[in-house]
């Protein structure tokens, strides 16, 4: 007798150079929502403040850089309230780096689950990122708080129409720190050592970025050096989207999403490379 049995998924090798199946992911999005409700619930379960802490990283920054760098150091802050000028910079850059930080240890992390279940690896970065929105949206909650305050309270704020390009922010945002995690994430798998270099990194990389002064303090000279860092327009854009002033360039945001697109290109192929053999070098 013959037991004829109906498979409905076949795994098969992939030798392919780029071998990412952008529809198969879109197969396994229950999935990527089921490690997005994971990932946010683990964050604060068994805390005492719960999400609370999410709010407590952007405002105690963003006092402290209010303290050292307007108190102290007298940077200017182009005529913005410093503490919303700071927690805005807070707020933006807090994204980007948590999606770099978090998928950046993609591989290293989940060696256990990839090597006993078979699913899409991207689904754990990408699910990494959609929970990061999560914290961003509760953060900006935050900023939107003080930001209707200061309003009230009569701040030179002045909003414009490029508050509608926030959602384009969010996904440049988004897919950059998918594309630099995920790039760094199948390096660490031969280089453990950009595990422990990649948190001091980063807050190099912040002070690289106008988070905690204007780009209009930077001379003309090294502006160009300065915009060549994709989260420079992003900071620039949201500031000035919501506060109205700050420094913004269709040429400066074209450069930033060509180097984002290519970074996240490189990423993924990259990363599409070390899955297949990743399992061999744990």
């Amino acid at each position: 007798m013959t037991i004829e049995t109906s498979w409905t998924t076949v795994i098969r090798p992939k030798n392919k150079w780029f071998s990412i199946d952008l529809a198969e992911l879109w197969r396994y999005r229950d999935l990527v929502m089921l490690f997005v409700n994971r990932d946010f619930v683990a964050q604060y379960k068994q805390t005492i403040l719960g999400p609370i802490w999410f709010l407590l990283q952007p405002l105690f920054s963003t006092i402290i850089f209010t303290v050292i760098f307007s108190n102290v150091a007298h940077i200017s802050t182009d005529n913005i309230p410093p503490f919303l000028f700071y927690m805005a910079g807070n707020v933006v850059w807090g994204y980007f780096s948590a999606c770099f930080n978090a998928t950046s240890n993609t591989f290293v992390n989940n060696a256990a689950i990839f090597g006993k279940v078979y699913f899409p690896r991207l689904v754990m970065p990408v699910s990494t990122v959609i929970t990061r929105f999560i914290m961003f949206l509760i953060q900006f909650g935050l900023f939107a708080f003080f930001y209707i305050y200061f309003f009230v309270k009569g701040a030179p704020l002045h909003p414009n129409i490029w508050i509608l390009a926030l959602p384009v922010m969010l996904l440049q945002m988004a897919l950059m720190g998918l594309g630099f995690g995920v790039l760094v994430s199948a390096m660490t798998t031969k280089y453990r050592d950009l595990t422990f270099l990649v948190s001091f990194g980063i807050q190099l990389w912040m002070y690289a970025t106008p988070v905690v002064y204007p780009l209009s303090q930077v001379p003309d000279k090294y502006k160009l050096l300065m915009n060549l860092n994709p989260m420079t327009a992003v900071v620039e854009l949201f500031r000035y989207a919501f506060l109205g002033n700050g420094t913004i360039s269709m040429q400066y945001i074209g450069i930033s999403w060509a180097v984002t697109l290519i970074v996240l290109f490189s990423g993924i192929l990259l990363f599409s490379r070390v899955e297949k053999t990743f399992m061999d070098t744990v």
